[in-house]
């Protein structure tokens, strides 16, 4: 099936449709739950190619939920860290074969986990409103960055967007947005590459339906969430997002995880 063992597929269909109830959900975590679980038995790049359609197709209807123009406005009113993303992710590829994965994925892991038990904690980090934008072009800055260097450019969005207490829907169309845009690139990038072929092309397109149908229950889910609720389930996948990147670091070096 699809170059698969019927087991295995079906494996597949379940975790693309948890990791699309999760996204539907809180915006985020669809790359990371594929890739730490389908890569626990495909190849990385199966298991990066199997996620890129359905991580396309998702981060649409998640920037699109409201319609086009709170997609616009959105778009507009984070320019300025949707700006420096789009700017800086190329800039830091070229440099990413000269800089130790192990060493990105530590510098974005830890600060991250240490951010969101802060958060949990019940500890402010709340951002002075004349700091905004200048927070909010950092943060597009270091995302773009780490984008770059490890395809990961979400984490630091997500952080800015909680220290500013944006309103939960919102926060789950920004995301969107600015993961859509990701998606597009990281989309083409690897119809060049050769990632998405012949042979991973249909799995990908196939797998879009279960992920479709996971965010629309994720976003049941979402609508019935209280503002506390969606901050802590938000706070906890950035703790685990933040500990598998320090998994990652700790693997490439080949250290004991």
């Amino acid at each position: 099936m699809f170059g698969l063992d019927p087991f295995h597929f079906w494996i597949v269909i379940a975790v693309t449709l948890f990791s699309g109830f999760v996204k539907g959900a809180v915006g985020f975590a669809m790359p990371m739950i594929m890739m730490s679980a389908l890569g626990s038995f495909l190849s990385a790049q199966q298991a990066l190619a199997i996620l890129i359609l359905p991580t396309l197709f998702t981060n649409i209807g998640q920037a699109f939920r409201q319609g086009w123009r709170p997609a616009w406005d959105s778009t507009v009113k984070y320019r300025w860290h949707i700006g420096m993303v789009a700017l800086f992710i190329p800039i830091s590829a070229m440099f990413a074969p000269a800089i130790p994965q192990w060493v990105m994925y530590l510098l974005l892991g830890v600060p991250i986990t240490l951010f969101a038990l802060w958060q949990l904690a019940g500890r402010s980090m709340a951002i002075p409103i004349h700091h905004r934008r200048r927070v909010e072009i950092v943060s597009g800055i270091i995302g773009g960055l780490y984008g770059g260097v490890s395809g990961i450019w979400g984490p630091p969005l997500i952080v800015y967007l909680l220290s500013i207490g944006t309103e939960k829907t919102e926060q789950v169309r920004v995301q969107g947005v600015v993961f859509l845009l990701g998606a597009v690139v990281l989309t083409f990038a690897h119809l060049q590459s050769g990632v998405l072929n012949a042979q991973t092309l249909p799995l990908s397109a196939i797998v879009v339906i279960p992920a479709a149908l996971g965010m629309w229950l994720g976003f049941i889910a979402h609508d019935r969430l209280d503002v506390a609720q969606f901050r802590r389930w938000t706070q906890i996948l950035l703790v685990l997002t933040g500990a598998n990147l320090v998994r990652r670091a700790l693997e490439v070096l080949n250290l004991p995880l």
